[in-house]
């Protein structure tokens, strides 16, 4: 039986009446807050403090070195600084779950979101290679299976986060950006006054946290510095995290533009605790009689990187602003993988495996390093073409990445293979705006990107467990030397009737190159892995309004995308392969409204379908996608910023298990988790409780079922599920100096 969806890298292993009843009573409550909250302020004249607006939905990716254009016609919300401090959730995963379109899956508990898979618009396993990550307008390259450490960003350091939908982001980001993209926006010293601020947390499990920022800037001088660091037991046995994380800016600015100098360190030491097993056959339900456990005691994944970015941006005459930078990501990895002690068939736990695997004698190591180097100059202009206003981005790309990967069978033994990738690619693109009639935006955009890949495998004959009873247990790898040129476009618009009411809409095409650990996994056991997968592409369209009308803003949109030759894991063959035609469609909405001057309330919702278009799995849902997403949100200032409230409901719906895409196992329980916060200031001085999963929710968001191969029923109801947290607890204390 096959419970894990990949083998490779770093890769993993009531009633719905009732719950829906609950979710709705829960946003009723916090409906009602907001009622009772705004009759307190009409009744009170103890301030007249205004709150600045929390919930932006205006794209901005725009703005100096490293920042990008705005996608006319596509789907974005900016979280803000604000939203980010006010919201009871303090990890990046989380506080993106809340906007509609995106789903989070948490296989370690959840402790700073580590290793966390965001997925924009419904891609489930592979929702983190189908979403694009980027620092400051700089796309995080991971060519392997891993996927971004949202631990490695303090969330301290986070000026606003920019979610822009769909695939139109590949043209001026390139491959991986088809389900939408993700821009990370740290703070800068620019701008602001001198001065630092320290805070310390406690919360569950033994979870302590310091923080720390400062500014200091002086003539054209500016410096911005961050850290923290986290620990934490976890919630699961073997469930310890450690990161430790630092970073600064540096930015020179004279009247003909500026320099800037960023750095950031980052390290990462986390336990593997893999799921809780539910076996109906043999009366096994680790999920209820052991939720805590830990089959996998002693598995672990630790990570270091380091990252620098350098450049210029000169004003080459009003409205033309030329940008070069060029930047170095290092990362190493290492793991360890050991043999279950579990019985599964009485659920017991092997005393004598227990105490092979105490000795070390691990049966999977693993190590990488990763390099990656790049150099993007672009030219930005907005200015006037034949009386109509013109915003322009035009730039290329250059992205080198050394890749080696040594994996034995122990820490310490001569590597049974040793993988190595090279990759380069060179891309020019262009993304142009200009507005008609003073009231309609029209946008078209193109890149052309050649990438260019060489892949080898070398296998070890003399390396332990190169045999097993005189037979090889490993195949070399084909080599691979490949070069190959995709494109990307996008046409959108946004037509503003009046202040009141915009039409906006998009079409684009985009592309996703197969990265290494996917091109590893790409033959059956024992068979040659040839690296040899098409790279996947996509299209899609979608059209949207965007409504203001007084107090309240509301943004709704449909989309519709067509994909061929998504990258996907087989359980069946134990493969990556290249699907059939598959399918995402769906409608998200966002709503804000300013019950008082103290007061706000944000609602979304999202109807999510990803299908199987053709092939054997024609009409089935695509696995560990929940059709259905909404939540709640309420800020109160009950006293101006020495005490204030925010609460947040969220609904999310069953899916399919991952290995499920036959649609024959049962489905994950929805649940529906509310969050609340208190907080205040004082003088220098401030605080914040918050509680998480406030009604203690049983719940799990990521499970990989038995493939159910053999059509008889023996595998039904088999599952491997990770269990999240009930209620948890953190408390925060600081001070600004």
């Amino acid at each position: 039986m096959t419970l894990s969806r990949r083998t490779t890298g770093m890769t993993h292993d009531h009633s719905n009446r009732a719950r829906a009843a609950r979710a709705a009573g829960l946003a009723v409550l916090l409906g009602s807050t907001a009622f009772l909250a705004g009759a307190a302020q009409a009744q009170t004249a103890a301030t007249d403090t205004t709150l600045p607006d929390l919930y932006v939905t205006a794209t901005r990716l725009g703005g100096g070195a490293g920042g990008a254009l705005g996608i006319t016609g596509a789907s974005t919300t900016v979280i803000t600084a604000e939203e980010i401090e006010r919201s009871p959730e303090q990890t990046i995963p989380g506080i993106l779950a809340r906007e509609p379109g995106v789903q989070v899956s948490n296989l370690y508990g959840g402790v700073n979101g580590a290793r966390a898979t965001v997925d924009i618009r419904g891609f489930g396993a592979t929702g983190a290679q189908n979403t694009l990550i980027l620092i400051d307008g700089r796309r995080v390259d991971l060519p392997d299976l891993q996927t971004f450490d949202w631990g490695s960003v303090p969330i301290n350091s986070v000026e606003r986060i920019e979610v822009t939908r769909g695939n139109s982001g590949g043209v001026l980001y390139g491959d991986g950006a088809v389900g939408g993209v993700i821009n990370i926006v740290t703070k800068k010293a620019t701008g602001r006054p001198n001065g630092a601020r320290a805070e310390v947390a406690y919360g569950s499990f033994n979870q302590v946290e310091g923080r720390g920022t400062a500014f200091a800037s002086s003539g054209p001088h500016a410096l911005a510095l961050y850290a923290n660091a986290v620990r934490s037991d976890g919630y699961r046995d073997n469930g310890q995290y450690h990161q430790t994380n630092a970073g600064g800016d540096y930015r020179y600015t004279r009247d003909w533009g500026s320099f800037y100098l960023n750095t950031t360190l980052s390290d990462q030491v986390l336990g593997l605790p893999a799921g809780r097993r539910v076996d109906p056959w043999f009366g096994l339900n680790q999920l209820a009689n052991d939720r805590r456990g830990t089959n996998t005691p002693w598995d672990f994944a630790n990570q270091q990187q380091a990252t620098a970015t350098t450049g210029i941006t000169y004003d080459l005459a009003p409205g033309a602003e030329l940008i070069v930078d060029g930047g170095v990501r290092v990362r190493k990895q290492q793991a360890a993988y050991f043999p279950s002690c579990l019985d599964t068939f009485t659920g017991v736990y092997n005393a004598a495996c227990r105490q092979q695997i105490g000795s070390a004698y691990d049966t999977s190591y693993f190590e990488s390093s990763l390099v990656t180097s790049s150099v993007t100059p672009r030219l930005k202009v907005d200015t006037t073409a034949f009386g109509l206003p013109l915003k322009s981005l035009s730039g290329v790309d250059v992205y080198h990445t050394d890749y080696s990967s040594p994996r034995a069978l122990m820490e310490g033994a001569a590597a049974l293979h040793q993988y190595d990738l090279d990759q380069t690619s060179l891309a020019a693109y262009t993304m142009n705006t200009v507005t008609l009639f003073s009231t309609t935006d029209v946008s078209v955009g193109g890149r052309v990107q050649r990438t260019s890949l060489s892949a080898r495998d070398a296998v070890n004959a003399t390396a332990p467990g190169y045999l097993y009873f005189g037979f090889p247990t490993v195949v070399q790898a084909n080599p691979l030397d490949d070069t190959q040129t995709n494109r990307a476009w996008h046409i959108g618009i946004e037509h503003r009737f009046n202040q009141q009411l915009t039409l906006f809409g998009r079409t684009a095409q985009s592309f996703r190159v197969p990265n290494v650990d996917e091109r590893i996994g790409s033959a059956p056991y024992g068979m040659p892995s040839n690296f040899a997968l098409k790279t996947q592409t996509s299209r899609d369209w979608e059209a949207g309004v965007k409504v203001t009308a007084g107090p309240m803003f509301l943004q709704w949109s449909i989309y519709d995308m067509n994909l061929e030759n998504e990258i996907f894991y087989s359980p069946f063959t134990t493969t990556n392969v290249n699907l059939d035609p598959t399918r995402r469609y769906g409608s998200e909405a966002l709503a804000t409204m300013r019950v008082s001057d103290t007061v706000r309330l944000k609602g979304s919702y999202a109807y999510t379908r990803a299908v199987f278009r053709e092939g054997v799995y024609a009409g089935n849902d695509v696995p560990l996608v929940a059709r259905n997403t909404a939540g709640v949100g309420v800020v109160w200032n009950i006293l101006d910023n020495r005490l204030v409230f925010t609460g947040d409901v969220r609904f999310v719906g069953s899916r399919r298990m991952d290995n499920d895409s036959r649609n024959l196992q049962p489905m994950t329980p929805t649940y529906t988790i509310l969050d609340a916060k208190i907080a205040g200031e004082w003088d220098r001085y401030f605080w914040s409780f918050a509680v998480q999963n406030l009604l203690n929710e049983d719940y799990f968001d990521y499970a990989v079922a038995s493939p159910y191969p053999d059509g008889f029923g023996s595998k039904y109801g088999v599952y491997n599920a990770y269990p999240q947290p009930g209620r948890t607890f953190m408390l925060r204390v600081g001070a600004n100096f």
